[in-house]
Order: structure tokens, then sequence, then C-alpha cells
């Protein structure tokens, strides 16, 4: 069954749903969207696949469509019925837990070989997903993640730039992340305030940089952008302590710059520098 305007509001009246602000529910009503998605992510037959937040199932149509052996991890256990009527009983496998505490180990089995993740996440909670996943989950190779414009730009984005942050420093670490495409809030029933970015995230076969601990680097990035306006040498006392200027000359940066101008690469020295 197709998921359009048309179709949609009988679904919901089917099922006694009305689609959940808290959970950040807003339903994709074109296939011909929910197909560029998957064709984006490079899914094709026999393809392992995590989707996060199904719904009823649009997205997940999708993927079936293009062969794909989908997980549909489900926290909102009321939408169930409506999902299986969508993709028919036992066309997924449909586990019900919450993506930001789940054991992505137990989601998917390692053993059989790599994951993808083909998700419309909840703008709420789309960035503590995506690190959890590349915290906790290696077996994911490559992400296809539909969320909030402003927070795919920031995923993305490069040093130098209005965007660029904590956040983009540690997805550079683990992966290679590019905004591929742009969704308008009129394919969503309810429609969002905000237009929708599509981000394709790349694991790297082993990280770009070597630093002594990945945990305490990213604690190093984050107290240098918990205070972005401040120079580095201000911003990073606190983590660094009376030393900070020498510690940021010994690693070639200059005290006076500020967090959203250094590399990955330049972290990664500061990491070593100090020897976190």
């Amino acid at each position: 069954m197709a998921l359009t305007p048309a179709t949609i509001p009988a679904l919901l009246e089917r099922h006694g749903l009305r689609p959940s602000r808290a959970l950040g529910q807003n339903f994709l009503a074109d296939p011909n969207t929910a197909r560029k998605i998957v064709r984006l992510a490079d899914i094709g037959a026999g393809a392992r696949v995590l989707e996060i937040g199904p719904g009823i199932g649009s997205l997940t149509l999708a993927l079936l469509e293009a062969g794909a052996d989908v997980t549909a991890l489900e926290l909102d256990r009321h939408v169930i019925p409506a999902l299986v009527e969508t993709v028919g009983d036992g066309a997924v496998r449909i586990v019900e837990d919450d993506a930001l505490r789940v054991d992505f180990a137990a989601v998917m089995d390692a053993t059989l070989g790599e994951w993808s993740v083909v998700s419309n996440l909840p703008y709420n909670v789309a960035t503590p997903i995506v690190m959890r996943l590349l915290d906790d989950a290696p077996h994911v190779r490559s992400m296809m993640v539909m969320v909030q414009r402003e927070v795919g730009e920031r995923m993305a984005a490069g040093p130098g730039t209005k965007s660029y942050g904590a956040v983009s420093v540690k997805i550079a670490f683990y992966a290679r992340a590019e905004v591929v495409g742009l969704v308008p809030a009129s394919v969503f029933i309810p429609a969002p305030k905000v237009e929708s970015a599509l981000v394709r995230i790349e694991r790297h076969p082993i990280p770009p940089v070597d630093v002594p601990s990945p945990a305490r680097l990213f604690a190093l990035v984050r107290a240098g952008f918990g205070q972005r306006r401040k120079m580095l040498r201000g911003a990073l006392r606190a983590e660094l302590g009376e030393h900070t200027a020498d510690r940021l000359a010994a690693a070639g940066i200059d005290g006076t710059a500020r967090a959203e101008t250094l590399t990955l690469d330049q972290w990664a020295a500061l990491a070593r520098a100090v020897g976190l």
C-alpha cells in the first residue's frame, strides 16, 4: 500500500493514531522521496538495514522494494500495528525499543557482516542517535539519515564555517559526512516547520588521525567549542590548566585561534601534545 496524503489519514484513523509531537513524528507521505532516499543510500538486494523510527512504514516500503533485509527499531508501540498493515506481517523484523538506550549489538548481528542505517530520524534526538551509532556500532558502515537541515549542515560542516562545531569534528573522526539532498516540509504529514536534509555518512575503515584516547579528544573538542567566542588559550584553560598556552604551542596552534578554525588534524595534534 502506497502511503500518500490520500491514504495516510485513513490508515491513522483505522489504528486510532495521531502523530506524536513529543516523539517527533512527521510521517513521510511521498513514495518518490522515499525511493530517492533509498537510491542515494545505495541500498540493493540483500543489504542489511536498520531503520530507526519507521513509524507507519513510508520509508520501509521503499527499502523492501529495493530488496533490503530490514530491521525496524520503533519506540512507539502504538504505531507498530499500522506499520505491519503497511508492509505486511513478517516482511520486516520489528524491535520495540529506544535508539538512545538499546544495545545495538543485540539488534544488529555483526557476525552477518556490515550494516547500513537508513532513517527519517526524529529531529529532537537525531544527533545523539548518530553519535551513539558511531561510538557503539562499528559494524554500521554507512548511514543515510533525514534530519533537520540545520542539524544536517552541522554534521557535514568543515572548519571555518558557521555550522562547524564539536559534532562536526567527532563525525569527521569516524566518518565522511555529506549533505546529499534537501526535503521540503510539504511531503510530510503533519508538515514540520523546518526543511529537512539528507545526510550520507560513510565510516572510515580506520580513523584518519591517531590519538591516545578518542573519548578524551572529544572532551577537549567540546571544551573548545563550549566557549567558541573565546580564544583557545582561554576556552581550554579549565580543561588544560595553567599550561594551556604552552600546550597549544607544542601542538603548533596559535593560542589566539578559536575552536571553529581548527581542523581535525590540529585537534588531534593538541590531544597528542597534552597526552590525552
